[in-house]
C-alpha cells in the first residue's frame, strides 16, 4: 500500500495536524489545474480533498486498530466559488461511529477564512490484517487507508 497515496499527492494535499484521535487538518494550494471554464476549481477536486480529510479522521479515530476506510457515500455542498492560487484549509472530525461504521464531516476554508465547501460522508471500516498498529507512513502523517 501506497502512504501517501497518489490522489493526495497530485492535489498537493498536507496533513498538517492529526494530533486528536478522529479530527485531521490539511492543506492544499488550489491548483490552476483543477479549474474549470470558468476558471475555478472544479467541485470534484475540493470533494476529494474532503474525502481524503475525513478518510484521514476515520483512520485516526480508529485508535490503533489496523482498518482499511472505504466511502461509502459522500455528500458536498458548494459554498462560494474558489480561485487558484487560494491556499485551503481543511478540517475534518468524526462525529459518530461504531466498531464497523464511522461518520464524519468536513469544512473547507480559503486563506481569508471565508467557508467554501462543507462535507459529510459514511465509511466503513475494514480490518486489516496484522492486527494493531501505530498508523504510521512514511511521511508520517499516520495513513493508511484504502478502497475509495
Amino acid at each position: 500500500m501506497q502512504v501517501p497515496p497518489n490522489c493526495d499527492l497530485t492535489l498537493g494535499m498536507v496533513c498538517v495536524d492529526k494530533s486528536e484521535p478522529g479530527k485531521t487538518t490539511w492543506r492544499m494550494r488550489a491548483d490552476e489545474r483543477f479549474t474549470n471554464p470558468a476558471g475555478f476549481i472544479q467541485g470534484g477536486f475540493l470533494s476529494a480533498m474532503c474525502d481524503s480529510a475525513m478518510g484521514a479522521a476515520t483512520v485516526t479515530w480508529a485508535r490503533g486498530r489496523k482498518v482499511f476506510s472505504a466511502n461509502a457515500e459522500i455528500k458536498v455542498s458548494f459554498l462560494a466559488p474558489v480561485r487558484a492560487g487560494a491556499m485551503l484549509v481543511c478540517k475534518s472530525q468524526v462525529v459518530s461511529g461504531g466498531g464497523r461504521v464511522a461518520f464524519s464531516e468536513a469544512e473547507v476554508r480559503d486563506e481569508n477564512g471565508r467557508l467554501v465547501v462543507k462535507a459529510s460522508s459514511t465509511y466503513i471500516l475494514t480490518p486489516r490484517e496484522g492486527g494493531q498498529s501505530e498508523l504510521v507512513s512514511e511521511r508520517g502523517d499516520g495513513r493508511e487507508r484504502g478502497g475509495d
